[in-house]
């Protein structure tokens, strides 16, 4: 993890941060809290010192400045850290928009005080005549107005700075959701795999059944892609991705684990119901038609898959998990292809049942 630090050291670095920012340039997004989080915590050596050198040449930070030393020195940030550093610059331009809302209103207060006053002294109401204005009056007066100036410009500048980070916040979502997307199949890739069956494996499980693993292959797919092309083979990943996503709903997800190879997560289903999907699928992929390119297409079928299913034994890892099922996915190739197979559990578990 990047950021290692207590709730009490980020609040302090926070309040530094803040004030590092308020002094630039920059705009209050989350590049410019980024860097200067890093800065003031002293973990990002090689910004403190780029850092440095800028401000000692140029004064303040504009952001150019900025944002080429977020990408130099800060940029390897993960999706969910920069998800987690909007969601503080958001709350802190909420924050700092309601303070500067409140200061807004209690200027507006003080200037209305003050002219009533003023025109209290020139027109008393018990008085024969007007009496001049108290020394000074004026110029209060007229920088109670710059104040209140000033204090809406800087309302105007962090409603942008709002609309920018929720900005910047949908497009780290929208990246993050493309990383975990894989681009022919439009099914999870294997990093969307990985963190789904670890979410699942982490979760309180039940008692009753599941989680389940299907991990599916294609057969003999080498020689598809040899007779036919690799546009051919690609259309019929993404066939079976189409095939997938059709038939895998709700919490279960269906993944390109890699290649040729598929996976489907099952958090919530016994062994019976993993193996009537697997058998289904199988089927489903049997019966098919892909259409080749070219002037002349043909509907090429004999497309089978070949899957292997694991139903999760209580304190197996991840790994243990994922080499059952493949090791039952290996059997089913051996057993002739185009078929299912289900691995045994551990003998420690069969004596126990």
């Amino acid at each position: 993890m990047r950021y290692e630090h207590t709730f009490e050291q980020s609040a302090e670095f926070l309040r530094q941060a803040v004030k590092r920012m308020s002094q630039q340039g920059a705009g209050l997004h989350p590049f410019s809290y980024a860097i200067w989080y890093e800065y003031v915590s002293g973990i990002n050596r090689d910004l403190q010192i780029a850092l440095d050198a800028r401000l000692t040449t140029e004064g303040k930070l504009d952001d150019p400045a900025a944002c080429a030393l977020y990408y130099k020195h800060v940029a390897d940030l993960d999706a969910n850290t920069a998800l987690r550093i909007g969601d503080s610059v958001g709350h802190l331009v909420d924050q700092v928009a309601a303070s500067a809302t409140h200061a807004g209103d209690q200027a507006s207060h003080y200037s209305d005080s003050l002219e009533r006053w003023g025109e209290t002294l020139q027109h008393p109401a018990n008085a024969k005549g007007a009496q001049p204005s108290p020394p000074g009056l004026a110029d209060i007066l007229r920088g109670t107005r710059d104040m209140q100036k000033a204090i809406s410009d800087l309302q105007e500048q962090l409603a942008n700075s709002s609309r920018e980070t929720q900005e910047l916040r949908q497009e780290v979502a929208r990246a993050r959701e493309e990383a975990l997307v894989d681009g022919l199949t439009g099914l999870a890739n294997r990093r969307g795999f990985d963190l789904a069956l670890t979410a699942c494996l982490q979760q309180d499980l039940p008692s009753g059944p599941g989680p389940c693993l299907l991990m599916i292959d294609l057969d003999r797919f080498k020689r598809l892609n040899d007779t036919h092309g690799h546009l051919f083979g690609d259309k019929v990943l993404a066939g079976v991705g189409d095939m997938l996503r059709a038939n895998v709903k709700g919490k279960d997800t269906a993944a390109r684990y890699g290649g040729e190879e598929f996976a489907v997560i099952l958090p919530r289903t016994p062994r019976g119901g993993a193996v009537g999907l697997a058998e289904a699928l199988r089927a489903l992929v049997a019966a098919s038609r892909i259409r080749t390119s070219g002037s002349k297409q043909l509907l090429i079928g004999n497309i089978t898959v070949s899957i292997g299913i694991a139903d999760y034994v209580a304190g197996e890892s991840a790994a243990e998990f994922i080499a059952r099922a493949d090791q039952a996915l290996y059997a089913a190739k051996g057993e002739g292809r185009n078929r299912v197979n289900l691995a045994p559990r551990p003998q420690a578990e069969v004596v126990n049942k």
